[in-house]
């Protein structure tokens, strides 16, 4: 079945060149890793979960295999799969930065595996911060779907309410990924409620803003 939204061939090479080179990498790494790898860290940057080198090795890589797969055929399934073609370039574009997010995650993990000092508390949370400025920028060029974007019974049941919400949404966004860059260099008594508190308006903020439009075009 013909997917609802055109590939764009440079992007997919870089896509799926990340997931090769990963793959590739887990089977070296796994001759290299320790018997335990930590594999979690708090939020203060410590590592507070270990897993065996199998684990370590292969999981991650399988499980962006795994998402991959699934942001590329879901569209096949959405009833409003019609709309995908409207912002093709832009879906391509996040489907990439997905991708691209979960293998940086997965090389900073393996270096830290190796021995190699690395500042997971300050890299993780600036890496997701930078994906969330880029869905933010992303935002207003979503079309109504039911997989991708801002989706509460609001915005799915109206255009008008879909625009204006991901129109605002996307600041929100922009604004939570640069709230999650400054975080680790915050002292830890401010950090975790400032986290805390940004999650939660990120979300009272897109979904309560959706329903105050709806509510406004009764």
């Amino acid at each position: 079945m013909k997917l609802p939204y055109k590939i764009n061939a440079t992007m997919e090479a870089m896509t799926l060149l990340m997931l090769l080179g990963a793959t590739a990498a887990s089977f070296w790494l796994y001759s290299q890793f320790p018997e335990t790898v930590a594999t979690h860290w708090n939020f203060s940057g410590e590592p507070d979960g270990y897993s065996g080198r199998v684990f370590a090795a292969f999981f991650f890589p399988a499980f962006s295999w795994g998402i991959y797969l699934l942001i590329t055929f879901l569209p096949l399934i959405d009833p409003k799969r019609d709309r995908y073609h409207e912002f093709s370039s832009v879906y391509n574009a996040i489907r990439l930065l997905i991708v691209g997010l979960m293998v940086a995650i997965y090389g900073l993990t393996a270096a830290s595996g190796l021995g190699y000092n690395v500042p997971i508390g300050i890299l993780v949370p600036g890496l997701i911060g930078l994906l969330f400025i880029a869905l933010g920028n992303f935002m207003p060029h979503i079309k109504r779907n039911w997989f991708v974007g801002i989706r509460t019974p609001w915005t799915i049941s109206s255009e008008a309410v879909w625009t204006e919400t991901h129109r605002i949404g996307g600041k929100i966004f922009m604004a939570a990924g640069a709230v999650c860059i400054i975080i680790p260099f915050l002292p830890g008594v401010f950090a975790l409620p400032l986290f805390i508190t940004t999650i939660v308006l990120l979300l009272a903020g897109t979904v309560g803003y959706s329903w105050w439009v709806w509510k406004k075009t009764q």
